[in-house]
């Protein structure tokens, strides 16, 4: 017989039914309190910790307990953000929320220790360059991929993929970081289909990433070449 899935049976629809909408819904802050703890207290508990251990964030400057406790702080005042009318199930919402609020404070604490080093300067300003045509790199591909995805994929669910491949793009500043594992889940979460078709769509995006660069490369900007048409 196959192993059984693992699942979250810390969170359960009492955690947001009994919990985080009655919570949002009271105006009682002994009530409030009376629900955190009942419904709420362990499973933030359970969520943060499992999210810290499963994503390495290399940059935090506090100890494991210092960072969980802040995690479950911001879970707490960002409740009231949480609409179930919405139809996005609670679990998957605050899973995002601190993930979201991790790699920001990793990314803050990252680039706060790159400003305390000491650089040469003409290291300094060829690092500068370098970094301001990547950013103009990935600008250009960005405009490319939302123009291109609905010739590049005929199916939905490709194209599901392709664009939430972009929107990371798009917000690239935030996971630098961010394993490629870490980078997978999410992208998960945010389709909701396997890794292998990730991994596909994944493939293509790459193979017109590499004609891309080296369009960028030896031009300076994206001029889209013939080469590419074979994989439209």
């Amino acid at each position: 017989m196959g192993r059984k899935k693992t699942k979250n049976y810390y969170w359960t629809e009492d955690t947001e039914k009994g919990g985080i909408i009655e919570y949002n819904t009271s105006d009682s802050p002994e009530q409030k309190n009376k629900i955190y703890n009942k419904y709420l207290e362990y499973p933030f508990f359970k969520l943060t910790e499992n999210i810290i251990n499963t994503f390495k964030f290399s940059y935090f400057d506090d100890v494991f307990q210092d960072v969980q406790n802040e995690c479950i702080s911001f879970l707490v005042l960002n409740m009231h953000k949480y609409d179930h009318t919405k139809g996005s199930k609670a679990f998957s919402y605050f899973s995002v929320v601190i993930k979201n609020y991790l790699i920001l404070n990793n990314n803050a604490n990252y680039k706060k220790l790159k400003t305390h080093a000491t650089i040469d300067n003409a290291r300094g300003l060829h690092s500068q360059q370098v970094n301001e045509d990547a950013n103009v790199f990935i600008e250009e591909s960005i405009d490319y991929f939302e123009n291109k995805i609905p010739h590049m994929f005929s199916k939905q669910k490709d194209r599901i993929i392709a664009y939430a491949i972009v929107d990371l793009m798009k917000v690239r500043e935030n996971i630098e970081d961010f394993n490629k594992k870490a980078l997978y889940i999410l992208l998960r979460e945010m389709t909701n289909v396997e890794t292998a078709k990730i991994t596909k769509v994944l493939n293509i995006m790459r193979k017109h990433m590499k004609v891309l660069h080296n369009n960028f490369h030896t031009r300076g900007s994206l001029h889209i070449s013939s080469k590419l048409n074979k994989f439209l």
